[in-house]
């Protein structure tokens, strides 16, 4: 096995953000315009999406790029993944409030039921991305996940999932890593019972074995990854409905305070599979931008209107990447 290339942390960080711009559905990275202005389409395009450029994130850039095709922004994932940065560790899990791009709370009685857009937070530390899914039906009312013992296939052992949080126990949150070999969404998704049915409008890229094991656990919907099709079952604790994984996905432990409606994320299960690359779901590269380092973000809980300064974790929504058409 080739050895990892260490880079410096901010690099790595720099990195990880302009990737996710550049796959994100509000700010796609044009090819073609690359094609027609070259390097220079990539700088200002970065520029935009990410903050200014140094003379050292130019030159980190111009060397990340060498070689990877122009089509293939994709392919840079697994490269990024390959890099080493110094890892930092947390003490404890932080109690963190998930706001909206303008920093207010989330209410969690207004997250669309099984909505096909892929709606992210990072927990607990910057790059550890996270589905925020509210299940539903096939009528898209909302229904309770309950608390399951999910078996991890790798080891044979079991973990407690405590099931979903909010006004219908229906929230749940996973991680969007793919654990069998690290993809991330668009490849990674959530498919609802609309996209999931017999009969209904269904991406082709959904296989046979993945509605048959489906169908089998009682899941109207799944979580699959179209790298490699590996299946998750998002209502029995993210267990593993088909490989080539051996891992269920994380989950991260949400709380709902029926007071505000506000959602908080607050920690993870140590006894569950890490998030991939990770030996400890406590460690990273770095911390989140509202992590408070002095306090290590205690459970606080915020009363309706107060202001978001600390402590807080930031949903994206990256829209319906599905790319139509029915198998």
């Amino acid at each position: 096995m080739k050895d990892k290339i260490i880079i410096k942390r901010d690099d790595f960080i720099f990195a990880k953000k302009l990737l996710w711009k550049m796959r994100s559905k509000n700010s796609r990275f044009d090819t073609k315009e690359f094609i027609n202005k070259g390097r220079d389409y990539l700088y200002n395009y970065a520029e935009q999406n990410v903050g200014p450029l140094d003379p050292s994130k130019r030159a980190f850039l111009k060397g990340l790029l060498i070689g990877i095709g122009v089509f293939a922004v994709a392919s840079a994932i697994p490269l990024i993944n390959s890099l080493n940065p110094q890892e930092i560790y947390l003490k404890t899990f932080p109690w963190m409030i998930i706001v909206d791009s303008n920093g207010n709370p989330i209410e969690a009685s207004k997250i669309p039921v099984n909505d096909p857009a892929i709606l992210l937070f990072e927990y607990p530390m910057l790059g550890d991305i996270t589905f925020l899914i509210n299940m539903g039906d096939e009528n898209n009312n909302p229904v309770a996940v309950p608390p399951t013992e999910v078996l991890i296939p790798e080891t044979g052992k079991t973990y407690h999932f405590p099931g979903g949080v909010g006004p219908y126990k229906s929230i749940v949150a996973y991680s969007a890593i793919c654990q069998h070999l690290g993809c991330v969404p668009p490849e990674i998704h959530f498919y609802p019972p609309q996209y999931f049915k017999v009969g209904g409008t269904t991406p082709n890229y959904i296989p046979p074995d993945a509605y048959q094991a489906a169908q089998a656990a009682k899941a109207i919907s799944i979580i699959h990854c179209d790298c490699h099709g590996s299946t998750y079952d998002p209502w029995h604790g993210a267990a593993v409905l088909t490989g080539p994984t051996v891992r269920p996905l994380p989950y991260v432990q949400l709380y709902w305070d029926s007071n505000t409606d506000y959602l908080y994320a607050v920690g993870m299960n140590l006894n569950a599979p890490p998030i991939m690359d990770h030996s400890s779901d406590l460690e990273g590269v770095a911390y989140l931008d509202g992590y408070d380092e002095e306090t290590g973000c205690p459970k606080l809980l915020l009363k309706k209107g107060q202001a978001v300064t600390n402590c807080y974790t930031t949903l994206e929504d990256f829209g319906n990447t599905f790319q139509g058409g029915s198998s």
